[in-house]
């Protein structure tokens, strides 16, 4: 695959960063370089548009308000459900893609629910993505360019994935 100088829509980018929130505190740090799409699903929108016409070696530091990138906090993806629904050996941080059968209707299907809170009767059950209604800061280099593939193109991704919500197990409270 040939490299290419600079970074425009359709290629693929390689990327480290740290990622804090705007107190300084460190969210996430990326020492090994993952590769994204850029003009797919990828990445945000600001940060596509702040790495266009960068190379490799490029260092940006980007402020990311919450709409811009994990979205605002919305307490109407919070629920309160039996713990009756849930396995018994389940522990605070874990996933679940859609509510249980038998949870309340309105409960959107296809959002990813971290259990925050778990008591002898029911189990509070989140929607929103961890950094939801955090105005971050994302300092990043870019470790390397290169053409995307055809089928990289087509999927929309690296497949990499990781400004969408992905399941992390227990304990683990880093993004990737």
């Amino acid at each position: 695959m040939n490299t290419i100088p600079e970074i425009t829509p359709q290629c693929v980018v390689a990327l480290t960063w740290t990622l804090k929130d705007t107190l300084g505190e460190v969210l996430d740090v990326l020492d090994d370089p993952v590769e994204f799409l850029v003009g797919g699903d990828d990445l945000f929108d600001k940060i596509e548009q702040a790495l266009q016409g960068h190379g490799k070696g490029a260092r940006l530091d980007l402020h990311l308000e919450p709409e811009e990138a994990f979205g605002d906090y919305r307490e109407e993806l919070v629920f309160l459900e039996p713990r009756g629904l849930f396995p018994a050996e389940l522990e605070e941080g874990m996933t679940f893609e859609g509510l249980p059968e038998g949870s309340n209707p309105q409960a959107a299907r296809d959002v990813l629910y971290t259990v925050t809170e778990i008591y002898p009767e029911h189990v509070v059950l989140d929607g929103n993505h961890p950094l939801a209604g955090i105005a971050i800061r994302l300092s990043l280099q870019v470790q390397g360019v290169r053409e995307a593939t055809e089928e990289e193109i087509g999927r929309g991704s690296a497949g990499t994935g990781f400004f969408k919500v992905q399941p992390q197990a227990p304990g683990n409270d880093l993004l990737h």
